[in-house]
């Protein structure tokens, strides 16, 4: 990746804006950290660039990726990321608005993409803190707040929202379920990443998973009128709070259009996550957050069928969770549980939200 460099920056920002631009600093721009396990790796380098357009104060936040596995091993596999991102970043409501999408060249000089070297997107830096923070703070013992629940109704209720814009394509939907299994990032691209064996996670068991998976993939691939838009990356790192319930989401991914289980599981199993390292189960603040969440969705959604179809995108976040490569200092005891919870809801035809603990012991 090139050295960013201001003079090239200030000449980019200047032709982007059509006004003089000076860049007056550069921060590189690191996740939270929760109690429990870090989350130890990232698919790119942001850095929050401070400057002022005519004189005005304005930040953006400049986005890459880097190389390596996850479907991300070629330039053109990044430069689709991009792309994609500028486009649907600003068609989703509360989503941090995308600036522009440009590249580097071999001399760091950022521009069009006719001489691209590699590319970056330019987004709006917003303001607030992660809704990581919360859930390490009750992670470490601290009270349920009645902001908390007000905070996971409006996050709960923003699916909502969004979920009820029906997609236009069904063959969308297909695409989408195929590449829950397929994509780089998704189930296949994990179990691909795990250092094998690792502990009780063998070569085998990730097979297994994977041959449960496809199954779920044919029994899902015909409910195209279930396509909606989505936001495809829905966890708490990807929220910013401000004050009360005001929060932006950041980074969707994987798509515009999608399944509505894709959100759900996202968030409700980051609770999951959270509750697993601080008791070994689904119990307290976390246990509260989860049930309201998922019995709030149901009754304004009167979507029965995510419970049919919520299973292979709980496997894609657990294996993400469970990654040695994503959360190396996570115990084991905690991996087990994930692997646990994994295999008992893909062999299960319906997920049922208030029966998690009983599936915590499979393995």
């Amino acid at each position: 990746m090139p050295e960013l460099s201001k003079e090239r920056l200030e000449r980019y920002l200047t032709a982007l804006f059509g006004a003089p631009v000076a860049v007056t600093a550069l921060v590189s721009l690191h996740e939270s950290k929760a109690s429990g396990a870090a989350k130890e790796y990232g698919y790119g380098h942001p850095v929050k660039v401070e400057f002022t357009v005519g004189g005005t104060p304005r930040a953006a936040v400049l986005e890459t990726t880097s190389p390596g596995p996850f479907g991300h091993e070629h330039m053109a596999d990044r430069a689709r990321m991009m792309l994609w991102d500028h486009g649907a970043y600003n068609a989703l409501p509360r989503h941090v608005r995308s600036l522009d999408v440009g590249a580097f060249d071999r001399e760091g000089n950022l521009l069009s993409a006719g001489n691209a070297e590699e590319f970056f997107l330019l987004v709006d830096h917003i303001e607030g803190a992660g809704y990581i923070r919360d859930i390490a703070r009750l992670q470490e013992g601290e009270a349920l707040r009645d902001l908390d629940l007000s905070r996971a109704d409006a996050l709960c209720d923003y699916l909502v929202g969004i979920h009820a814009v029906r997609g236009p394509d069904p063959g969308l939907y297909t695409r989408r379920i195929r590449e829950l299994l397929g994509d780089g990032e998704c189930i296949m691209g994990l179990c691909d990443s795990y250092p094998l064996p690792h502990g009780f996670i063998t070569a085998a068991l990730l097979e297994e998973i994977e041959r449960r998976c496809v199954t779920w993939r044919w029994r899902l691939k015909g409910r195209t009128d279930r396509l909606r838009q989505v936001h495809g990356d829905y966890h708490p790192f990807n929220i910013l709070f401000r004050e009360g319930v005001d929060f932006t989401v950041l980074d969707r991914s994987r798509g515009e259009w999608g399944e509505p289980a894709d959100d759900v599981t996202a968030l409700t199993g980051n609770y999951l996550f959270a509750s697993l390292q601080a008791s070994g189960r689904l119990g307290g603040s976390f246990e509260t957050l989860f049930r309201r969440f998922w019995d709030r969705y149901l009754e304004r959604t009167g979507d029965g069928g995510i419970l049919e179809t919520a299973a292979p995108f709980f496997a894609f976040r657990c294996l993400v969770m469970a990654s040695p490569v994503w959360y190396p200092s996570l115990d084991e005891s905690v991996r087990r549980k994930l692997f646990s919870f994994m295999i008992s809801t893909l062999d299960a035809p319906r997920f049922e939200p208030e029966r998690v603990n009983g599936s915590l012991d499979a393995l």
